[in-house]
């Protein structure tokens, strides 16, 4: 499964915190991919705040360097090992500085990083952040330090994230850690895990706390947020050794989304990352019931090829999955969608391609995610099926696959025209300083000119007169 919002092989983001005055030691964090890195980052920078760390934007001024990785696609992984080739030459002119690798590239890695790139001091994994004191000890005294032990019960529950840069409007709020879906093109259940969920009551005081510090918005986190499912704690796979009266209080995502939306009722909220064969009804009519959740859903599909989905593992079929469109659509009438689609998988043939083209067409996606095959080491496709599509042919097909999603989000970006829309002021645009930039509850970003007494966090009524292929264009009413 593949984080959204977020471009997996996109630079790392450098992020900077307040300072606590006492803190003498800086850290400096760079993020890499999907939305729960970056909001595993923020659990990092809140242990380490506690052990005397500021972090700092200035690798130059840093004594401790960490990297937080992904290894969804082969293009990340690559992007990692040349920033740690460049701290490397740092380290040689400043000798003590502790260089660390965290997250998913660390766990899949484990102690080659240490044995055999000589690049880093430190490897951790998703489950291990609150070692991170013991680990830098020993680093402190000259040793390797690694821990990449995956927890059935982690979910950093009671630890307060510090929010890292960002807009201080939107923030993420994570409600599930690891996956039970054994895709077989995926990784990570192996880098994160088994599947576990928070207690609901710790998510709802997060969600307060978010309010009570001017947020405006939260994105319920998890690599699969349908399957959420507390009844106590523990892995979701054990839920038939629970007792009958913890099965009778259970709490599933739709009834968690209730509760949020009730405890915090002006909080825009979104969530992400959904899964066709576990999401139900019953979410799509709690978007309906509330005003303050948003008409959006992130619902990935990979293939229009139920071929191609079976070698997948993906527990969907084609048509399961566009009747939970058509649900969607029906009990949400305004609702929009976005995918991620992977060309080029094992075996992929011509007539599965176009029948990815013809779901896209059917369906008509406001935008999505689209990557040809990365083959994973370690994956069930990469220990049983061979990558035989040419790369010429992957990327001949992923412009067909991008160049249609084009026509499709102009064409959705048309539909919001004429129409007032609710946006929520997020920042300045990045073409035009005395323009702000936000969204609307369908996810679309729209710019509009400034007015005086406006603020980032305002909700502001915008009538669009036009678009361009991903972005609205409006005026304030």
């Amino acid at each position: 499964m593949q984080e959204k919002y977020i471009d997996e092989t996109k630079q790392g983001e450098a992020v900077a915190i307040a300072e606590k005055p006492e803190n003498g030691k800086k850290l400096f964090l760079e993020s890499y991919g999907c939305q729960m890195n970056f909001s595993d980052s923020e659990i990092v920078a809140s242990i380490l705040s506690e052990q005397g760390y500021n972090t700092t934007l200035n690798v130059e001024e840093a004594d401790l360097i960490l990297l937080n990785t992904c290894s969804i696609r082969e293009k990340a992984e690559q992007t990692v090992r040349m920033r740690l080739a460049q701290f490397k030459k740092l380290k040689k002119q400043r000798p003590n500085i502790t260089v660390g690798v965290l997250g998913c590239m660390a766990e899949r890695l484990k102690t080659k990083f240490l044995d055999e790139e000589q690049l880093v001091d430190l490897v951790v994994g998703p489950d291990a952040y609150r070692d991170l004191p013991n680990l830098l000890k020993e680093t402190d005294d000259g040793r390797d330090a690694i821990n990449v032990i995956l927890s059935k019960e982690e979910t950093y529950a009671d630890i307060n994230p510090v929010r890292l840069g960002g807009n201080g409007v939107t923030a993420f709020v994570t409600i599930t850690r690891g996956c039970d879906n054994m895709c077989t093109f995926c990784v990570v259940p192996f880098t994160r895990g088994r599947e576990r969920s928070r207690d609901p009551h710790s998510i709802i005081e997060e969600c307060k706390s978010l309010w009570e510090n001017g947020y405006k918005e939260i994105t319920l986190l998890g690599q699969n947020v349908d399957s959420y499912l507390w009844y106590g704690g523990g892995p979701k796979k054990d839920f038939a050794k629970a007792s009958e009266m913890q099965k009778l209080t259970a709490i599933n995502f739709a009834q968690l989304l209730d509760m949020v939306a009730v405890a915090v009722p002006k909080m825009r909220i979104r969530f992400s990352t959904s899964n066709p064969h576990e999401m139900t009804e019953e979410v799509f009519r709690m978007i309906a019931k509330h005003d303050n959740i948003c008409k959006y859903v992130h619902l990935p599909v990979q293939s229009g090829s139920d071929r191609i989905l079976q070698l997948m593992n993906r527990q969907h079929t084609r048509q399961e999955y566009l009747e939970l469109i058509k649900k969607g659509k029906e009990i949400v009438p305004d609702i929009s969608f976005s995918h991620d689609m992977i060309v080029g998988f094992c075996t992929e043939t011509e007539d599965d391609h176009q029948l990815t083209l013809s779901l896209m067409r059917e369906v008509e996606y406001d935008y999505g995610y689209m990557f040809a095959y990365s083959e994973r080491p370690g994956t069930p496709a990469h220990k049983k099926l061979e990558d035989d599509i040419p790369a010429d042919v992957k990327q001949r097909r992923l412009s067909e696959v991008i160049a249609l999603q084009g026509e499709l989000s102009r064409k959705r970006m048309q539909e919001y025209v004429g129409r007032v829309h609710e946006i929520l002021i997020e920042g300045t645009s990045k073409k035009n300083e005395n323009q702000w930039k936000g969204r609307n509850s369908q996810n679309a970003v729209c710019v509009f000119d400034k007015l005086d007494g406006q603020k980032i966090g305002d909700l502001v009524s915008v009538f669009v007169h036009g678009n361009t292929q991903g972005t609205l264009l409006g005026e304030t009413v």
